[in-house]
């Protein structure tokens, strides 16, 4: 649900009714991962997708039945080979799908509410909904911030809920979709109930260091993969907000300082195009230390062996080196400085998700990866 929650929220804000149909779990091939949505308002407007086009026209109808009779519904799809109309996926793996009605002034209602407009201001929330029993049945929600205590009910005597917003705040951490089973009593043995949790997060950080024309390029491709985009450089001729218009921030920095005063997380992407030592180096020995998700640099394969011996020099050891994706990028041949960007963006991708960064034709490997650094996907545990 928490995927499109700048529309959800708004049609919250305007009083309309709606059903939303979420995406459970996933096994196999699947176009669409846990955590994806469809939502369909009461004048049959639709939103969102749960599965790319396969299943979409009746997921629909069962938006508009949930919206008709008030009940929630746990719906399977997968692939009959034996069966050419059956509803499911061409892929050949099944999603479960949990579709409920959202009426103003319903239990739960008002925590959703709440969780799509944290969501869409950018707020790290998770939003919890059982999938059995009475609470799945009701529609009850439970909205768990980083802090604070949670606001909604999940139907059980408070035990339920501290328990789910201890595992909701654990999933905040990296992000991502899963069910859990938790006990009634908040334990994990005896009668346990089927949870959903979902999370929202802040769009993960990329540092693009060096105001030049690749920069440029990079910053529009990360903005359009959802990162939240800064540009840094030292040299305010260059570093301007003219120049790098899809930056969300533009500082003028020496790189390695402007580094030192940010708090990343695991998600964080830092890109180096400078390839001058004087920036390179010590920017370098502080990057490859911190627990981001990648580093890359730009640069000849001649100025990458320079640039190992003078961070060698420097203290960093093989290990830390070994984090270091440069040349940067993927190799497609690029020579502009738009392709160069999508060759970046396309290692950070596959480097996020395990991808080899080979064709695809010729494979037997799997199109749709279970998530390497996020936990999409997960089956209940």
């Amino acid at each position: 649900m928490l995927d499109i929650a700048p529309e959800l929220s708004r049609w919250c804000a305007r009083g309309r009714d709606f059903a939303v149909a979420t995406v459970v779990t996933a096994d196999g091939s699947t176009p669409r991962r846990p955590g994806a949505t469809l939502a369909v308002d009461a004048d049959g407007t639709a939103a969102g997708s749960v599965s790319g086009g396969c299943v979409e026209a009746a997921v629909y109808d069962l938006c508009r039945q949930a919206l008709a009779t008030g009940e929630s519904v746990l719906e399977r799809f997968g692939y009959d080979e034996d069966d050419p109309f059956a509803v499911g996926l061409s892929c050949g793996g099944a999603i479960d799908v949990l579709v409920t009605p959202v009426r103003a002034g319903a239990p739960g209602a008002t925590t959703l509410a709440a969780a799509l407009t944290a969501a869409a201001g950018g707020e790290a929330v998770a939003l919890v909904r059982a999938l059995d029993g009475p609470a799945g049945r009701a529609g009850h929600a439970l909205l768990v911030r980083p802090d604070g205590p949670p606001m909604g009910s999940l139907g059980g005597d408070g035990r339920l809920e501290g328990a789910a917003a201890v595992r909701a705040r654990a999933m905040l951490a990296s992000g991502g979709t899963s069910t859990v089973r938790v006990g009634d009593d908040g334990s994990r043995y005896g009668p346990a109930r089927t949870l959903l949790i979902e999370t929202a997060v802040p769009p993960p950080r990329m540092i693009v260091f060096g105001a030049v024309d690749f920069a440029a390029a990079l910053a529009g491709v990360g903005a359009f993969l959802g990162h939240r985009v800064t540009v840094c450089d030292a040299r305010a001729v260059f570093a301007t907000k003219e120049r790098f218009p899809q930056a969300d921030e533009v500082v003028v920095d020496w790189p390695h300082r402007y580094l030192d005063s940010q708090r990343l997380d695991e998600r964080a992407v830092l890109c180096v195009l400078t390839h001058d030592a004087r920036f390179d180096v010590p920017l370098l020995e502080r990057a490859l230390r911190l627990p981001v998700a990648y580093v890359g640099a730009m640069g000849s394969h001649r100025t990458h062996h320079e640039r190992l011996r003078r961070l060698r020099a420097a203290g960093l050891t093989e290990a830390e080196l070994a984090r270091l994706r440069s040349p940067i990028g993927l190799d497609l041949g690029a020579r502009t400085p738009e392709e160069t960007a999508l060759s970046i963006a396309s290692e950070i991708v596959a480097a996020r998700h395990g991808g080899t960064g080979r064709p695809l034709t010729g494979t037997g490997a799997p199109i749709h990866r279970e998530g390497a650094a996020l936990c999409h996907g997960r089956r209940p545990t």
